[in-house]
């Protein structure tokens, strides 16, 4: 059977299965049950799989003539945020979007019975929302012998438009700094005789804002959070904790922006006498953009959508755990796609939703994209 043949008689077995991920919506690291849906379809289509002791990651394979390895990564986890007054588990991402596409992608080559040169891998990744998943499954072989990978990634209306889609997303670096500030306590009556650390707090805000990095490549930090155990208001608190948002197009001037933000820290703690401790968590690189790649995924897409709807360039000013396999990699050639889907009114809003007849076109797409990368190599 002809693999987009495949897609076409499957079409409503896709979208349930979709509906039925996006009804699981589980937790980075807790991927238990969304694991298990996919192992078992991938197990029941003759599909290689190997699962693991410490996490809900998925390897699947159709082996190849050879032990060289094209590879294509889904992403499993929900967001947690606050929907309708409830803080729970909530695909608004599209992570379940993703793994629909790369299950059937792989369910539709199994079927049509491909001995193909090369190893054919799927990668089921927990924790991309933690920014550690990509990172575990490359500690546990994902990578081994790969010199191909792709990803994708369903994009708002405002980068991508419905049946349009994008050989390369450009994201950027990005990570949270998380500190603590301590200071001294005193009376608010005797402000003299403490060290008040909503004042160094308001003095870092401050010195973030007087960065400059004089570049083009946009960049912002911010502080997101701030907060003390105070609950008394004549009192000057003893500890503050805070948290900034930090981002940058490229992984250069993110370097650079953690140095200013070091000094802006100092500063801060230098002027108020206080004790500031600080580390960055939850950091991912950009992306790194690799032409041939891209030059696969962009043929594809042309060939599935017609070159009209192919869009070069996709940038995006969010952050996906996706570059750490380049970034740790850098011979590899990757890429990952961006799926244009209707998706309002953004990624991350609790209320997101987007056109699930996209996710038949973005299955033949990444069908199209493994098929030509195993002509091409």
């Amino acid at each position: 059977m002809n693999t987009l043949d495949f897609i076409n008689q499957h079409k409503e077995d896709l979208l349930k299965t979709y509906h039925d991920l996006h009804g699981l919506a589980e937790p980075s690291w807790g991927e238990e049950k969304t694991s298990g849906y996919i192992a078992e379809k991938l197990q029941n289509a003759g599909l290689k799989v190997k699962r693991f002791k410490d996490h809900f990651g998925i390897i699947a394979e159709i082996p190849g003539i050879s032990n060289q390895v094209v590879a294509l990564r889904a992403d499993m986890d929900a967001l947690v945020q606050e929907v309708n007054g409830v803080v729970r588990p909530n695909h608004s991402c599209g992570h379940d979007g993703h793994s629909t596409m790369v299950l059937y992608t792989a369910l539709a080559l199994a079927e049509s019975g491909l001995k193909p040169e090369h190893t054919l891998r799927f990668i089921f990744q927990p924790a991309e929302e933690k920014g550690e998943g990509a990172l575990k499954m490359m500690e546990d072989g994902a990578l081994e012998n790969v010199h191909l990978l792709f990803g994708t990634h369903v994009r708002p209306v405002s980068e991508l438009p419905f049946m349009k889609a994008s050989p390369v997303i450009i994201h950027g670096a990005a990570g949270t700094i998380r500190g603590i500030i301590k200071g001294r306590q005193a009376h608010a009556a005797r402000p003299n005789e403490g060290i008040n650390v909503i004042e160094a707090a308001a003095s870092l805000v401050q010195n973030l804002k007087d960065i400059d990095l004089q570049t083009d490549v946009p960049y912002s930090i911010k502080m997101t959070q701030l907060a003390t155990e105070n609950e008394a208001t004549n009192v000057i608190p003893e500890t503050a904790n805070f948290a900034l948002d930090v981002r940058a197009q490229s992984n250069k001037i993110m370097t650079e922006l953690k140095q200013r933000t070091a000094h802006a820290i100092e500063m801060a703690a230098d002027r108020y006498g206080a004790s500031i401790t600080w580390s960055m968590e939850e950091f991912v690189p950009a992306a790194a953009l690799n032409n041939t790649a891209m030059s696969m995924a962009e043929k594809a897409i042309g060939e599935i959508l017609g070159e009209e709807n192919v869009v070069p360039v996709c940038i995006s000013q969010g952050a996906e755990d996706f570059h750490f396999y380049t970034a740790r990699n850098p011979g590899l050639a990757a890429t990952m796609i961006g799926l244009g889907c209707g998706l309002t009114p953004g990624l991350h809003h609790p209320e997101m939703k987007f056109n699930p007849d996209a996710l038949i076109y973005g299955t033949r797409i990444l069908i199209q994209t493994l098929l030509t990368a195993l002509q091409e190599t």
